[in-house]
């Protein structure tokens, strides 16, 4: 049996909890759990408890973290923290001995990547980043299909990712709002992005240009389209609300992890999507060069009436499309109150692979869906790469270490500096050199 202490005990703990008590407790231990919020460790402590009749695990604040891991023997850690505390936990866990595994992004600027790196060198302790994207079998055949050369060389790409008025309205109501806290989500959630071209096209980001701003959330933005009429969270707030206030008390896993919690740490789960204060953007765009010579053109868009992607690739020996359609949600919710959002369609998934060679009719490539697991069945599949004992095959080389984590959050950096300086940024200024 090994030994496991988690740092961070939001809603996205609960993937890992959750699977590992379920699938890999023979394998496993969770012995100990790690936040500065007492109430959101008592939820996790519960599931581990009363949820998989397992024994109990210790409690321990952040500032008893190395206490914590030689008391009980810890082997590895997994951080899922607030985004600019990762890089505190990775090195203090390593240091204390330990491997560890990191909810992305791995950090969210380059001296805190520099950090890490150097106390990977330092310690010898191993590091993976939970990159569940590149598990779905649709992604996986993406990979499979450019990797064998269906369309030859690839000299460019269009990838547009849509976030919904429910998913992508979620990051405006949180910690992620404050881009010290999470890098903007050039960084928090493009780093998934960035990481899958990365690792289709088997190259690594070169130079990023990047242009973006806040122009739907924000009270300003409300104020131009006639929004006159505010308030400062969804709970508990009196009527009329607009359709993005989101009611912790109408589901019980987000009361539990945040209403309740907020005596603690004052920390409110809840806040108004157009009030005061928000520093990241909510549309982007990108254009990255690549070592090999391919250029990608890249768009967020944070306020769509749907939840998908579409993605073009051009190579020359023809042209692959690959559009999907994603079931939307608010991170933590295990009820359907974000789908009250009347501004967000109901759409079903959807996933559509075309290739159209040069001088032939094009064809749709089948995709066996899976319905196992969040994240198009990559959840899953990660958690069985990380604790399964033997560990599964990896054909498609999805096992994401510190330079797939560096270069997907490197593009990211690189856009924040370059929306910032307006400029052409280098990723030889973010990646340590040890790593380029």
């Amino acid at each position: 049996m090994k030994n496991i202490a988690v740092v961070g005990t939001g809603s996205r703990s609960e993937m890992y909890v959750a699977g590992i008590c379920s699938t890999y407790s023979s394998i496993w231990s969770i012995k100990a759990l790690c936040d500065s919020n007492p109430q959101r460790m008592e939820v996790s402590r519960k599931l581990i408890v009363e949820g998989h009749s397992l024994p109990e695990p210790a409690l321990y604040g952040p500032g008893d973290f190395e206490t914590m891991i030689q008391k009980h023997k810890i082997q590895l850690v997994i951080v899922v923290t607030m985004d600019r505390t990762h890089d505190d936990y990775i090195v203090r866990a390593m240091k204390a001995g330990c491997d560890v595994i990191t909810e992305k992004p791995l950090t969210i600027d380059a001296n805190r990547l520099a950090r890490i790196w150097q106390a990977m060198n330092e310690t010898g302790k191993s590091l993976r980043v939970g990159f569940n994207y590149r598990y779905a079998p649709r992604n996986t055949k993406v990979k499979e299909l450019l990797s064998s050369g269906t369309i030859g060389r690839i000299h460019s790409v269009h990838f547009e990712w849509l976030l919904d008025t429910s998913h992508g309205a979620d990051y405006f109501r949180r910690w992620h709002r404050d881009k010290r806290n999470s890098g903007g989500l050039m960084v928090h959630k493009s780093t998934h992005h960035f990481d899958l071209m990365n690792w289709w096209l088997s190259d690594r980001p070169s130079a990023v240009f990047a242009s973006g701003d806040l122009v739907f959330y924000g009270r300003e933005n409300a104020e131009k389209r006639g929004v006159n009429t505010f308030y400062n969270r969804g709970t508990g707030s009196p009527e009329p609300r607009d359709p993005f206030a989101l009611d912790l008390e109408k589901d019980p896993n987000l009361k539990a992890l945040y209403l309740d919690a907020e005596k603690f740490d004052g920390y409110r789960r809840d806040e108004s999507v157009f009030g005061n204060y928000i520093s990241i953007e909510d549309d982007m765009s990108v254009i990255v060069e690549y070592q090999k010579g391919v250029r990608m053109t890249y768009h967020l868009t944070a306020y769509s009436p749907y939840e998908g992607f579409r993605i073009v690739f051009n190579g020359d020996k023809g042209r692959l499309e690959y559009d999907v359609v994603e079931a939307t949600y608010v991170s933590g919710s295990v009820t359907d109150i974000n789908r009250a959002d009347t501004t967000t369609r109901k759409e079903a998934e959807k996933v559509k692979i075309r290739v159209i060679p040069h001088w032939q009719e094009g064809y749709e490539v089948e995709v066996v869906q899976s319905a196992e697991g969040g994240h198009g069945g990559g959840d899953r599949r990660l958690l069985a790469d990380l604790f399964a004992e033997p560990k599964p095959a990896d054909p498609y080389g999805c096992a994401a270490g510190i330079e797939d984590g560096a270069y997907s959050i490197a593009v990211g950096i690189a856009a924040n500096r370059s929306m910032a300086e307006r400029r052409l940024v280098p990723i030889k200024e973010i990646v340590p050199s040890g790593l380029q």
